[in-house]
């Protein structure tokens, strides 16, 4: 394809060699947006105007279609940074740890707001949702470098060098002795795991290697079906039940997308597979790929995760020169390419159709169903949508049979789980325990209980979604059945944790202004709701609520669950309507003095 250059030296060729290959790889010329987007900002800092216009002509899209997108997605910038950029992350589990007070102790060292940049052009200040790395909370982005666990001491070394050196942050992980054999997480502590000689010493496409060449596509999906995976990005559905329906005869082609989109707040274990075991997601996605009949897969991957994109990108070549990947995989016939997407910041891409739309080069906005994404998904295709986590599994299921993996779980939850665990723990980190082990483990005989010695005051077992436990309430079984019966939801599994000093009132604001910032906007309810919702607890906080907020926050989460396009709107009500109805008597003591209880305003005030 021929590029249209609209002025002859816009970009340097090699730049514009780069997006003549990015388009090559999409069958839409639009679906490559964001790629250039991302391009054009890393070349001139941010997305000039005629860089917009260039997209607009060269992929024959209307120049305001461009700038809706632009707009969209908060990580595409439309003015000049600051030579260091500081992204500090305000979400519950950074909060957890002091990053509120950080934020002001940065804007009062630089003089300056979020969003804005010193008059110098050093810094650029920012305050953002959840950076997917809430284990070492607080923490911020550094020019897109993790800096964490973040101090004043941390910032002012900043503030005196405008830089940071990346640093390996995944080798922190705490080590876990599980009950049973480790089965992703035993590549977390490897070295060079990331590499494929070592994922080949480890026995590594021996499972894809047997499939391929001795298995049938149906044969392969009974036995995920039977081996009882459910999704692990929070839907919890029958991943073997999931591919069956996409229709084995089409004229169509058929899609694979991978969500790796990891946007939930308390959530980060799908990022360490990527930095740790790239190829064990590759191999996964072989396996699946090969029981559905889809040759061409996309991993959709949030800007945010620059390491672990960088060792996909490499797995993902390593995997073609050694013929893993493209024609005739291992000579076994089969056929499988794979692109790499990455967003541009928008949470609600994770959200499957949300994250469809923005694959095709589109605001992130949540489709009507039906139809389905296995009926009709990328591009009009027939589609199969799966989380990370999820399809790195496949191998062991495929080694050691579906039995083994189900024998693993509880119920009707077979295998493993990583379970995500931040806050108020003596040991952060990821956790590969059986699924079903109890929350109360979880907490006190794996991450080393509440820090400091203090009282669990209440969990989210789930991701910021999630509907909020009490402390006596931890002895629920962290599988999809068990926390549904119990009224919450497993979710992502990202385990939050807070104790006896920590203010739910507080909590709730920095959930609600999660929901309130990331909702697409797409559905008034939702869009109205939240932005309420924020409004109503950030005036409670500030000692300014009235006697009526409560019911009016309790009648607008009712408002928001069952009515909108997406489950977000259910998403964002349910804090709301939990931390309330759980903790009411502490927000009538804020509406009532105007302050935190006087047992833990010390500790927040």
């Amino acid at each position: 394809m021929k590029m249209k250059v609209v002025s002859p030296t816009f970009f340097p060729p090699e730049i514009q060699e780069k997006i003549d290959q990015m388009v090559a790889q999409y069958e839409r010329k639009q679906a490559a947006i964001l790629p250039i987007l991302n391009l054009a900002q890393e070349y001139f800092g941010y997305v000039t105007p005629e860089a917009e216009k260039f997209v607009s002509e060269y992929l024959e899209v209307p120049l305001v279609h461009v700038r809706e997108v632009v707009s969209f997605y908060t990580l595409l910038r439309t003015t000049p940074p600051g030579k260091c950029r500081i992204a500090m992350c305000t979400t519950t589990s950074c909060v957890l740890r002091g990053a509120d007070r950080l934020l002001e102790y940065a804007q009062t060292k630089l003089g300056i707001n979020p969003g804005e940049t010193t008059a110098d052009g050093r810094f650029t200040l920012e305050s953002v949702e959840c950076l997917g790395a809430c284990e070492f909370g607080p923490v911020a982005h550094i020019n897109h470098t993790y800096t964490g666990y973040l101090s004043e001491e941390t910032l002012d070394r900043i503030f005196q060098h405008a830089a940071t050196d990346r640093e390996d942050w995944c080798a922190e992980v705490p080590v876990v002795e599980t009950p049973g054999e480790p089965l992703i997480s035993k590549f977390f502590h490897m070295k060079e795991s990331h590499k494929l000689d070592t994922y080949l010493e480890h026995h590594g496409y021996e499972a894809a290697k047997k499939v391929l060449a001795e298995m049938k596509p149906d044969d392969l999906i009974e036995a995920v079906k039977k081996s009882n995976l459910r999704g692990l990005g929070g839907a919890g559905f029958s991943v073997g039940m999931k591919w069956s329906f996409v229709p084995k005869e089409t004229s169509k082609p058929k899609y694979l997308v991978v969500n790796a989109d990891e946007g939930e707040p308390g959530t980060f274990k799908d990022k360490y597979i990527l930095v740790k075991s790239p190829h064990l997601l590759i191999e996964g996605m072989i396996l699946a790929s090969f029981a559905v009949g889809i040759h061409k897969a996309f991993v959709y991957i949030r800007k945010e995760y620059q390491l672990p994109f960088e060792r996909l990108k490499a797995a993902v070549d390593e995997a073609y020169a050694k013929g893993l990947l493209g024609k005739n995989i291992m000579g076994t016939g089969f056929d499988l390419d794979i692109v790499i997407h990455r967003g541009a910041g928008a949470y609600i891409c994770g959200e499957e159709s949300a994250l469809l739309e923005s694959l095709e080069g589109k605001k992130g906005f949540p489709r009507l169903r039906p139809p389905f994404p296995a009926i009709a998904g990328l591009f009009g295709c027939p589609t199969v949508i799966n989380n990370v986590e999820t399809l790195a599994y496949l191998p062991f299921i495929a080694n050691r049979g579906y039995e083994w993996f189900a024998g693993l779980g509880t119920g009707k939850c077979g295998g493993m789980k990583l379970y995500c665990v931040s806050g108020r723990v003596e040991q952060p980190g990821i956790y590969e325990l059986p699924m079903g082990t109890t929350l109360r483990d979880i907490i006190f005989e794996y991450a080393g209980g509440v820090s400091e010695g203090r009282k669990l005051k209440a969990v989210i077992p789930g991701g910021i979604s999630a509907n909020i436990l009490t402390a006596d309430e931890i002895d629920v079984k962290m599988d999809f059945d068990s926390l549904k019966a119990a009224g919450t939801m497993l979710g992502s599994s990202g385990v939050m944790v807070l104790d006896e000093t920590d203010c739910i009132v507080k909590a709730l604001y920095y959930a609600s202004k999660f929901f309130a910032h990331e909702s697409c906007g797409q559905c008034s309810p939702c869009r109205e709701g939240t932005g309420w919702a924020h409004k109503i607890v950030k005036r409670i906080l500030e000692g300014k609520g009235r006697q009526a907020d409560l019911d009016n926050l309790l009648d607008l989460a009712s408002f928001m669950g069952g009515n909108t396009i997406c489950a977000f709107g259910d998403a964002a009500a349910m804090p709301v309507n939990s931390y309330i109805k759980k903790f009411r008597s502490e927000f009538e003591y804020h509406i009532q003095h105007k302050q935190c209880d006087i047992t833990y305003a010390d500790a927040q005030h």
